[in-house]
């Protein structure tokens, strides 16, 4: 049987089609790949990255657009491309793989896998020589030793399943004081002196902050807040943030955010979106909320497409990584002139060394100018200038997860920053995505121009929707956000949720694609686990629907944070958003409901300003919401009721009243 001809050219991946001209004969993951293997008898190579990873542009450059190298993966093997964030599962499934067999993972991922999808090799990223020696190896191998193959994939996949546990489940209720131990082991791995958690390369860890302001919010205690304070100020005035068009790079190659990994994530952004707009609404920081505004800005102005978000920026343009970003002190001068050159080399730290490759500097911002007029003209010249040179690629794809971080952020912004707009930008991404990723009553995971993909959503998908439309829902009390949060959850709790063990998740759903092992993992990675944040979203929504209705999402809330309990006592990074959910279930959740005419109140404006997060906050008329029922205002005054889980105080009629009520 002769190796099947390349077909991701009709892929809805970006990632894919960039290489559906490739020599090598790449399929994409079908049950008719896994046949063909089985048919030929050879084992698969399978490869996986994502359309922003340098490195995998490294390796197709190097090998995968190489006759030589391409013939040897077409006579030896079938070789299936995947794009990590269209089939997550399958991501999850091998990384894990790779990880138990060399120590570490990354992307690319390469994997050699018997025909039935049991690893038996694995690496990540091989230059051409060692890459083509590899591949002679595991094909004589397979040949010649076909026994010792089948039994290490066997035993591999023996380990992993074992290893596929999910949360313990069982666990005791989250307490203040678990949530206090964890802010302490956290904060004990602080870099106070550049800000961030631990060593190079340096990931911003945004569900970490988010967690430590709320626990600012519960405690009082400052030290938390100072963490953040530090962290959001190093990032910001660093060169992982864009001082020219705002939005971050994905990480920093150095511990003191310097120099970046340049590619920009839609995740990445609306999660440090959601922080900063946090920080602002709770200290009023001019930097805070300067950067919010340009994060939205950036994702909405970038990003968009349709309505809904694309993916990412590629780290490179024209082959090159960071092109499109750096200067040297003589490009600033040709732009601005002599003078504003120099001041602009001064003000953005631009040197003669350069802070990256070829003597030309990331521009960071160690401190705001005296002369802000002179510097916003400076840095639209910049900003004109720079859309002249070659510009990083974006992948279209539209992620259903990431689109419903945005929607939270861009939604929680809008009440930080005043900016209506924002919300407006939420509301249309959360039209466009149910209308396009809803099919036939299921959520899908991804499209690309308007055609939505053939992959399931997973439990992120579902959990990250249901919780923007659940902020939008509190915003506008429109009815059909609710319903439609709900619906996802119920599918969540149907599908997803382990029927065997309360509190455990599944992160693909008992009826999609049967892999070698169904994953289950609870840590919060990039992103917030599926796990973390289903359990943000049951929260929400169990004080926003009747009480018949409310216990299921209520119980399955507690349960799933009660498994959760050894996560948040050995807290580490891979937790920050189990606790940012902890914070919001010990205090109640706090839930404010503001009887009112909602476009003109200004005690509801007040609840949104002061509420902390992952409070539950709805404003209307008598009625008009579950925590309205029967709540009305008081004598022809706007009145707030506030409530601790089911303990509820007086109602107040006053913005001092209600701020003593949350303190």
């Amino acid at each position: 049987m002769s190796p099947a001809a390349n077909t991701l050219a009709g892929a809805t991946s970006p990632y894919l089609r960039q290489h559906a001209h490739n020599p090598v004969h790449w399929q994409q993951w079908t049950p008719d790949a896994l046949a063909e293997a089985a048919a030929r008898d050879v084992p698969i190579l399978l490869s996986i990255g994502y359309a922003a990873c340098h490195w995998c542009h490294v390796m197709a450059h190097e090998s995968f657009e190489d006759d030589e190298v391409a013939a040897a993966m077409n006579d030896g093997f079938v070789n299936i491309k995947v794009d990590r964030e269209e089939r997550p599962d399958l991501d999850a499934v091998y990384m894990n793989a790779t990880v138990a067999m060399t120590g570490q993972g990354g992307w690319p991922m390469t994997c050699f896998l018997t025909p039935d999808g049991r690893p038996f090799f694995c690496g990540t990223y091989y230059p051409k020589p060692n890459f083509l020696q590899l591949l002679a190896a595991v094909s004589e191998t397979w040949h010649s030793r076909r026994g010792e193959v089948e039994e290490a994939s066997e035993s591999i996949a023996g380990e992993l399943r074992s290893m596929a546990s999910g949360l313990p489940g069982g666990g005791p209720p989250v307490q203040p004081a678990l949530c206090d131990h964890a802010v302490a082991n956290a904060l004990q791995d602080e870099d106070v002196e550049r800000g961030g958690f631990g060593g190079a390369p340096k990931f911003p860890p945004s569900a970490l902050l988010e967690a430590l302001l709320r626990s600012h919010e519960r405690s009082g205690d400052i030290l938390p807040l100072e963490a953040v304070e530090r962290t959001c100020t190093a990032m910001a005035r660093g060169g992982i943030y864009d001082q020219l068009a705002g939005g971050f790079a994905r990480y920093s190659v150095d511990a003191s955010w310097v120099v970046p990994h340049f590619e920009k994530m839609l995740y990445d952004n609306a999660l440090l979106l959601r922080v900063y707009a946090h920080w602002a609404r709770r200290t009023s920081n001019p930097l805070a909320r300067r950067v919010a505004q340009q994060t939205a800005r950036f994702i909405i102005d970038e990003l968009r497409v349709d309505g809904m978000f694309t993916s990412s920026l590629d780290a490179d343009a024209d082959g090159q990584e960071g092109l499109t970003y750096v200067w040297t002190p003589a490009q600033l001068r040709e732009v601005l002139g002599d003078e504003d050159g120099r001041w602009a080399a001064d003000v953005f730290n631009v040197t003669d060394t350069g802070t990256f490759e070829h003597g030309s500097s990331v521009l960071q911002l160690p401190g705001d100018p005296d002369d802000r007029n002179r510097f916003e003209r400076v840095r639209a010249k910049l900003l004109t200038a720079r859309l002249t040179r070659p510009q990083p690629g974006r992948d279209d794809k539209v992620v259903t997860a990431w689109n419903g971080l945005a929607i939270t952020a861009l939604a929680e912004a809008s009440v930080a920053l005043g900016r209506h707009g924002f919300l407006g930008a939420a509301i249309r991404c959360a039209h466009s995505i149910i209308d396009l990723h809803v099919v036939d009553g299921r959520l899908r995971r991804a499209s690309l121009g308007g055609r939505v993909g053939d992959s399931a959503a997973v439990l992120e998908d579902h959990a990250t929707l249901a919780t923007g439309l659940l902020t939008l829902y509190q915003l506008t009390v429109d009815r059909s956000w609710l319903d439609a949060a709900t619906g996802l959850l119920d599918v969540a709790l149907d599908h997803f949720a382990d029927q065997d063990r309360e509190g455990r998740w599944f992160d693909s759903a008992d009826d999609a694609e049967q892999l070698m092992l169904r994953p289950a993992d609870p840590l919060d990675g990039a992103t917030p686990s599926g796990a973390s944040t289903v359990a943000e979203a049951l929260q929400l929504a169990a004080h926003l629907v009747p009480a018949d209705r409310a216990e299921r999402y209520a119980a399955a809330a507690d349960a799933t944070l009660a498994g959760a309990t050894p996560i948040l006592a050995r807290l580490s990074r891979s937790g920050g958003h189990w606790l940012a959910v902890a914070e919001a279930a010990v205090r109640g959740p706090i839930q404010i409901a503001v009887a009112c005419d909602p476009q003109h109140s200004e005690l509801l404006s007040a609840a949104r300003e002061l509420a902390p997060g992952g409070a539950v906050v709805v404003g209307g008329p008598v009625n008009s919401s579950e925590l309205l029922v029967d709540r009305d205002r008081i004598g022809g005054s706007d009145a707030a009721y506030v409530c601790r889980g089911r303990v509820c105080d007086l109602p107040v009629t006053t913005t001092a009243d209600l701020a003593a009520a949350l303190r």
